[in-house]
């Protein structure tokens, strides 16, 4: 019997898409679903507090890598406690969850057991399917991860061909922070050109991108979707007055034409594992609602709408 402790909560996503969630034993302080696995012990803690704006995690944050290689740590007494026989962490961003080198210095001096320790690296669409088969060819399950990415692909693939067929598609800034502004990269711009959408900015495969107000003026995208990195939609609807008090933010195209939309970046898009799909559907309901309704609205999304007195979350 395996003993998977999961890092991230992506891969905590993936391990119990694949049938594992039996054999976890120990969890990140994000994982969160199913949420039935909030039930587990958990093995990490952020270095910093993660309350407050969106300015205020960004200073926090490169205050600490000035110090140290990663914002996270490692309860390695507990980890070795839990006698995992595969620990799975990331290498991708050394912000978004514990880093490989934190894990490896937790368990260098472990005599007793070695763990199978599975890193993966969700830079595109590509690699997140990569990381399921990882995952699964490491719990001896190889036939269950083609089988999984397989359907996962498939339901997408359906989506993709279906939207390509609209005459128009909408130009889409995905902003993935706030304050500074950030574009989103990695897989996002796949999921917005599969969805339908001509993406603005960021790069398939490579990092998000910081840019400035100027840039976005600049643009003048045809719809702006708002999905800060761990945020839910409470937390980014607090938070956009940052947004609407800038100068020249009513005078927007997608503004003007109420296509601002607040989404949940925390359980979807910020999470490369199986829940991409669904990611996927909020965006293809959101760039085109008379061709797609998946019954998302209100939980992955919701629509910014102008009022008297500024803008608010419908």
């Amino acid at each position: 019997m395996n003993r998977i402790v999961s890092l991230i909560a992506s891969s905590t996503e993936i391990v119990c898409a694949l049938g594992f969630e039996d054999q976890l034993v120990g969890r990140s302080h994000e994982c969160d679903y199913p949420h039935s696995v909030e039930r587990l012990p958990v093995c990490t803690q952020p270095k910093f507090a993660t309350d407050g704006t969106s300015g205020e995690i960004d200073q926090r944050v490169k205050a600490i890598l000035k110090e140290a290689l990663s914002v996270y740590r490692v309860d390695a007494d507990l980890l070795r406690r839990l006698r995992p026989t595969h620990i799975i962490t990331q290498t991708q961003c050394e912000v978004c969850a514990v880093s490989l080198s934190e894990v490896e210095e937790a368990v260098c001096e472990w005599t007793e057991l070695k763990p199978a320790i599975v890193s993966l690296q969700p830079n595109a669409l590509a690699d997140v399917w990569a990381d399921i088969r990882r995952v699964a060819d490491a719990l001896d399950a190889s036939d269950r991860g083609r089988q999984l990415t397989l359907e996962l692909q498939s339901r997408m693939a359906r989506i993709a061909e279906k939207a390509q067929a609209v005459k128009v598609r909408p130009r889409v800034a995905c902003i993935e922070w706030i304050e500074p502004l950030m574009a989103a990269g990695n897989w996002m711009p796949e999921l917005i050109e599969m969805a339908g959408g001509v993406n603005l900015f960021g790069e398939a495969g490579k990092h998000s991108p910081w840019m400035t107000w100027e840039h976005l003026q600049g643009a003048d995208p045809d719809v702006i979707l708002i999905l800060p990195c761990g945020f839910d939609i409470k937390r980014t609807r607090k938070e956009l007055p940052t947004l609407t008090q800038k100068p020249g933010w009513s005078d927007l195209k997608a503004v003007r034409g109420q296509r601002v939309y607040l989404m949940d970046g925390n359980q979807y898009f910020n999470r490369p594992g199986p829940r991409l799909a669904e990611s996927l559907e909020i965006l293809g309901e959101v760039l085109h609602p008379k061709i797609f309704q998946f019954g998302h609205e209100g939980v992955g999304w919701e629509k910014v709408e102008s009022k008297s007195k500024g803008f608010t979350g419908r």
